[in-house]
């Protein structure tokens, strides 16, 4: 799903958690950036660039407060989660956890998940 951050730059993370009353309808194909609660960037071999550096620069700029990225290429291809949150002064996100086999966290809701319980393909 594309958010809309400006006329030139409509990113689309691999998952983004918006708020509920930002759904329009079923065809909806875009977010503003106001609604965007985490915005989460897989790591992948032919985007890796871009979803370590450009993304989070981009959603930082837009307010976005959640930032995770996901990489698989931890111990035994297991799943390692890095959060982010935003700073309200310096506007740039600073790590607040990384998670190897289990995720559990209750900003911007409660999530919990068994990360080795994901199979990396």
């Amino acid at each position: 799903m594309t958010i809309v951050i400006d006329r030139r730059n409509g990113p689309e993370p691999d998952i983004s958690i918006v708020r509920a009353e930002a759904r329009e309808s079923r065809e909806q194909t875009c977010y503003r950036a106001a609604d965007v609660l985490l915005a989460v960037e897989v790591v992948s071999p032919d985007s890796e660039a871009r979803d370590r550096d450009h993304e989070p620069h981009k959603y930082a700029a837009a307010g976005i407060p959640r930032f995770w990225l996901v990489d698989v290429a931890g111990q035994d291809d297991q799943p390692v989660v890095q959060v982010h949150e935003l700073g309200k002064v310096t506007g740039t996100y600073a790590l607040t956890g990384v998670y190897h086999e289990h995720v559990k966290i209750t900003v911007p809701y409660g999530i919990d998940i068994d990360l080795t319980e994901i199979d990396a393909f």
